[in-house]
């Protein structure tokens, strides 16, 4: 098989994985009146997913250096698979949301960068910057699904049909999984193995800038992108506007899908500028445009709308760039260990965003408390504004 065809598996098997992902941030709302949940409840049982993949993915991924990623891969859906229709068919409160999710975000460790090894072990001697970018890119397009699926599906069935629906996603992708992707067995080692090896990350200033940096682009993404339809319901509640077209799940679909051309076109920027030059410009300004959107929550949602979309594409921007900047800058045989660090720290600070949203809503006075949202979108900033100081002082001045 082709290095592209293989891309194109890769990227099938990611997209039908995520489908469950975003089934409780696009419902978040309704889970909230339903399950009479606080804010600092709601996001804790919308980060907790992410616990569950940082404890997992380090060994995990270090694994993918002693054995095929193709059998990680599999399991992990498996096991994504059980977490979600576990999900559907038993949550019912703060305990056993928690739990369920929690077994998802496991299950994705085993999918989301493993896939991504599976599909570097594969490439041969192709252009790996842009088939990395290709394949982190389209995880919005995977979670844009999974908002859209979860929106359609919970107003035809209700919300427990719509996450055992989207709960399909990983079982059907174990198909492609084990027929059309050949066994590869992973490069000999050099020395010895650790199972957690961090020393190939410290030791290389310009991967350790890399992953931290990544780590403040999580806190950021998943903040906005689990809270962004409660932000939009707030908005609309405040104004008595009718949403027309562009109801909260509408956009947050929107808001994921452009991560896919937004984190495409970051790359090249980045390709072309130098890669710390184009990172520090994005997520700098990914976080002066994020404290511009939290003080429009009491304007025109029209308004509030085209910069939550503006803000999306600068949110996913930098992904691509950074996760090729880090399989750029490693060697085969450490590339397991990187990346293992690299999706720790990145889905590590993935639960604080959403947690630390939730708990300064509540400390603001709740989603409709006056000003609340704009303490809120600050919290992102000085998540994702971390990443351009880490890069500044670990690579030198750009």
């Amino acid at each position: 098989m082709s290095g592209f065809a293989v891309a194109l598996v890769m990227v099938a098997i990611e997209i039908a994985a995520l489908l469950p992902l975003a089934t409780f941030p696009a419902l978040l709302p309704q889970f909230v009146a339903a399950w009479g949940l606080s804010n600092t409840e709601a996001g804790t049982i919308n980060g907790v997913f992410y616990i569950g993949y940082m404890l997992a993915v380090p060994f995990l991924m270090a694994w993918t250096d002693r054995i095929d990623a193709r059998r990680i891969l599999i399991g992990g859906l498996a096991l994504s698979a059980f977490g979600n229709l576990g999900f559907a068919a038993f949550a019912d409160g703060v305990g056993s949301g928690m739990a369920w999710r929690f077994v998802a975000g496991i299950g994705l460790a085993g999918v989301y960068m493993p896939g991504l090894r599976a599909l570097t072990d594969r490439l041969g001697q192709i252009d790996q910057s842009r088939a990395v970018t290709f394949y982190t890119a389209n995880y919005s397009v995977g979670v844009g699904l999974s908002y859209l699926l979860a929106g359609l599906a919970d107003a035809a069935w209700g919300w427990r049909w719509a996450a055992a629906i989207a709960g399909v996603g990983p079982l059907i992708a174990i198909v492609p999984a084990l027929l059309l992707l050949a066994p590869h067995a992973p490069p000999p080692a050099k020395g010895p193995r650790r199972l957690l090896d961090f020393r190939p990350v410290i030791a290389n200033p310009v991967i350790l800038a890399f992953v931290l940096a990544y780590g403040a682009h999580g806190f950021e993404l998943t903040a906005m992108r689990g809270w962004v339809t409660a932000f939009l319901e707030s908005c609309l509640a405040r104004l008595g506007q009718s949403p027309g077209v562009f109801t909260p799940t509408i956009v947050a679909a929107l808001v994921t899908v452009i991560g896919l051309p937004a984190s495409l076109l970051g790359n090249e920027l980045a390709m072309r500028l130098g890669r710390r030059v184009a990172l520090i410009g994005m997520m700098t300004a990914s976080g002066l445009v994020g404290l511009v959107l939290g003080l429009l929550a009491g304007f025109d949602y029209g308004l509030v709308v085209a910069v939550t979309l503006v803000y999306a594409v600068l949110v996913a921007a930098d992904s691509g760039a950074l996760t090729a900047g880090v399989v750029a800058a490693s060697t085969p045989e450490t590339r397991g260990a990187v990346l293992a660090v690299h999706s720790t720290v990145g889905f590590g600070t993935s639960f604080l965003g959403p947690f630390a949203v939730g708990v300064t809503l509540d400390a603001a006075g709740g989603a409709m408390a006056p000003g609340a949202w704009a303490y809120a979108f600050a919290i992102m900033a000085a998540g994702v504004l971390a990443g351009p100081l880490v890069l500044w002082r670990l690579t030198g001045r750009p």
